[in-house]
């Protein structure tokens, strides 16, 4: 990869911003000054310094945000701020996008990444991944919803949902339960509740596939996936 754009993807400016730098005599490779941008290097071999600091390249990002309410997952949107809008400069130059969508409203965990490939791969239906919320419901769950659920119900439109996973945490007149499905059709979670004559209050994603919410990320706080988590999320989808 040329240098000039290695440069440019990892923010140090624009093509004509890193040629200045180059000029200045400012990169460094191997030790030794580098001036021309059309120069080819391996990023993953080469070490690489500007003004004294070491580059430390990566292709892709991997990031966890515990999503707060009023947001939407997209990468723009004409009317509402976007999770994009939550990220440093240093990350959003990776152009990454979140991984599926959390409603508006909907809190909790939520992947944002530019690796196009896994996001399919863990969207897909194909894969069983597998997201799990807790919620407070108003009215009292009960243990034939939960059947109905594991049976998959017949949303708004007709579609029947998969074999869902329900538990009760607590009943009452404003529930309390944990609910795993393996799909994320439009408002999900709340479309089953209404087909039981019930209404979410609250909902927050605690977990998706084998990758859980960092519970010391404080609600629009993010982080990057250690390299365990990462490896579990791989090869929950390559299986």
């Amino acid at each position: 990869m040329r240098i000039d754009k290695v440069l440019s993807n990892m923010g140090y400016g624009s093509r004509k911003e890193v040629k200045e730098l180059l000029k200045k005599g400012a990169v460094l490779l191997n030790d030794g000054v580098i001036k021309n941008g059309k120069e080819h290097v391996d990023p993953s071999l080469d070490v690489i310094t500007i003004f004294g600091e070491k580059l430390e390249y990566k292709s892709s990002i991997y990031l966890m945000m515990n999503k707060p309410p009023g947001f939407v997952s997209a990468t723009e949107d004409t009317r509402d701020a976007t999770v994009i809008d939550l990220l440093e400069p240093k990350d959003t130059i990776f152009e990454p996008f979140p991984v599926g969508r959390l409603d508006k409203d909907t809190e909790g965990l939520l992947l944002i990444t530019n690796d196009g490939k896994l996001a399919h791969q863990l969207l897909s239906p194909k894969k069983d991944v597998g997201k799990t919320y807790i919620a407070r419901v108003s009215g009292k769950v009960t243990e034939e919803d939960r059947i109905q659920f594991e049976k998959g119900v017949t949303l708004d439109d007709g579609y029947v949902t998969k074999p869902s996973e329900l538990k009760i945490l607590k009943r009452g007149e404003v529930s309390e339960i944990e609910l795993t499905i393996k799909e994320g059709k439009f408002h999900q979670v709340k479309r089953m509740f209404e087909t039981v004559g019930k209404k979410v209050l609250y909902l927050k994603r605690i977990s998706m596939g084998n990758l859980s919410l960092d519970p010391k990320l404080d609600l629009g706080e993010y982080r990057e996936l250690t390299n365990d988590e990462l490896v579990e999320v791989v090869q929950k989808v390559t299986k």
